[in-house]
């Protein structure tokens, strides 16, 4: 099965971020845009997984969250990898990076002995709006970053959980469900 670690977003937070970023979507139709169900933030990327050893990584997640309490965190401004001259990913930004990427060290280095790979680039607190499917047009990449430039509510929620997710690839996108939601220390 394909897994990956990620903390989701309460429903109303996720459609409001989905609802701000429409002049986005408007710049160009040569991105892919996540729906509004499947945003999230993705703390690691396991990829496929023999399903009979699931609960070593979400044990494994369970270690990496102690210690760790609930904390806010708070949308901020929209960017791309690795620039909006050649955008591949736009996102949004992340208050509470710097607890964030404690949390993902301390997941990327509790997933290493059931033989998840260690991450090679550093984490980046992030929500994936979209990837680009084609090259833009120089219009669409100027319209893109005009967009994104636009003011936006900051969109505020609490981290409580650290979530093992299922990610299934489907002719629609792929579709998300908790496996387990491993709360952070009370």
């Amino acid at each position: 099965m394909r897994l990956f670690i990620a903390i989701n977003i309460p429903t109303a937070i996720r459609d409001a971020i989905f609802a701000d970023s429409t002049p986005l979507r408007e710049a160009s139709d040569g991105i892919k845009w996540v729906a509004a169900p499947s945003l999230h933030v993705t703390v690691k990327f396991i990829g496929e997984w023999a399903e009979a050893a699931v609960d070593d990584v979400r044990a494994a997640v369970a270690r990496a969250v102690r210690g760790h309490t609930p904390f806010e965190v708070e949308t901020t401004t929209v960017g791309a990898f690795p620039n909006f001259r050649r955008p591949r990913v736009v996102w949004v930004g992340m208050t509470g990076e710097t607890r964030l990427r404690a949390l993902a060290s301390d997941v990327d280095r509790q997933c290493t002995p059931p033989g998840v790979a260690a991450e090679s680039r550093p984490f980046q607190a992030h929500l994936t709006l979209g990837r680009v499917k084609r090259e833009l047009r120089p219009a669409e990449t100027k319209a893109l970053a005009e967009a994104a430039e636009a003011k936006r509510p900051r969109r505020a929620f609490a981290v409580r959980t650290v979530d093992l997710m299922r990610s299934e690839l489907g002719p629609g996108g792929s579709r998300y469900s908790v496996v387990a939601a491993v709360p952070l220390d009370p």
